[in-house]
């Protein structure tokens, strides 16, 4: 397949050289740096088990244009970012072109073919306006959730740090020759790439974390296990996914797994750092509209009410203006 990658970030990375040392004729979308090494070096994998591969022949361009139309666009990128790339990322498309959202969060996507009341339906929190959908036609969308960790070691180098699996699934939830054919060149490449039959229910169940302990720990700088281990902070994390859940299942979702089943696992992966509060710490923009403001834009629309999810939204939001507007960062420093 001819496989774009829009972002040549820490999965973007990953995915792309994967794909490209299983055959497939990969190109990055890159900028500065990441673009003249990939250019020049090809990139770097280094995998789980310390072991750093090359994928030599991937190709990068700035310019969507320079690579023409592909079978597959992947959106590795920030939520908050897609509307940026548009309307150049037109150029990539033919007409069959598949784009596969690998964006967390709710997606500009989630109501179409959801059937229903809302069908068509477009969210501000994350497509103000309808600027994305006019641009990638709904038609051409995979859904997609991310579950692998990694980070950009430096430009073309990636290290992962756990896991291999990206699940997709059609927005309707059919089993289309499409997405078999993505998944097969996925499952090539060594992901776990199984094909969903409700791509929503995939997303709540990584949302219903998200959308609380990432604006939690942005404000407290606290882990995961801090968050979970203090007991003001499990009760405040406890409410607001009780908030969430109420929302999705408002929606139609059903949760495979129970509410205290996904505090114990966020517990369990110990002292990290979310991702939310990594980008506060290095004075980078909050993917806060898509992890927590469109579960709030959701209970107004399904008339879920969702105090605490309000309140933390609205605290973080004055965060991410307040650093935003002083071009700072905020971390918290040992005396």
């Amino acid at each position: 397949m001819k496989i774009t990658v829009v972002g040549a970030g820490a999965i973007g990375g990953y995915l792309g050289a994967q794909l490209s040392r299983a055959g497939e004729e990969v190109t990055f979308i890159a900028r500065n740096k990441n673009l003249e090494v990939i250019r020049r070096e090809g990139f770097r994998l280094t995998l789980e088990q310390g072991e750093t591969v090359h994928a030599p022949d991937v190709k990068a361009v700035q310019d969507p244009a320079e690579a023409g139309p592909q079978d597959a666009v992947l959106l590795t990128v920030k939520a908050h970012q897609v509307a940026d790339l548009l309307p150049g990322l037109r150029s990539l498309f033919g007409p069959d072109t598949l784009v596969v959202s690998m964006i967390n969060g709710v997606p500009w996507w989630y109501f179409h073919k959801l059937g229903g009341a809302h069908e068509g339906r477009g969210l501000e929190s994350v497509d103000p306006g309808g600027v994305i959908a006019r641009h990638i036609e709904p038609e051409r969308v995979i859904g997609s959730v991310v579950y692998p960790a990694a980070e950009l070691l430096a430009p073309g180098h990636v290290k992962v740090i756990e896991g291999n699996r990206f699940t997709l699934g059609e927005p309707d939830g059919s089993r289309s020759e499409r997405i078999e054919t993505l998944s097969k060149a996925m499952i090539g490449a060594g992901f776990k790439s199984p094909v969903s039959k409700d791509i929503r229910g995939e997303i709540w169940v990584k949302l219903w974390g998200n959308a609380t302990f990432n604006p939690i720990s942005a404000l407290t700088h606290a882990t995961l296990e801090q968050i979970c281990r203090h007991p003001a902070g499990r009760e405040l994390a406890r409410a607001m996914m009780a908030e969430a859940q109420a929302v999705a299942e408002a929606l139609g979702v059903k949760f495979k797994i129970t509410l205290e089943q996904r505090l114990a696992g966020a517990e369990a992966v110990g002292a990290h750092k979310t991702s939310m509060l990594q980008d506060l710490e290095a004075g980078r923009a909050l993917e806060l509209e898509a992890l927590v403001g469109s579960v709030v834009e959701l209970g107004r629309i399904t008339g879920t009410p969702t105090p605490r999810l309000d309140a933390i939204y609205g605290a973080a939001r004055l965060l991410s203006d307040t650093v935003t507007s002083q071009r700072g960062r905020v971390a918290v420093q040992p005396l």
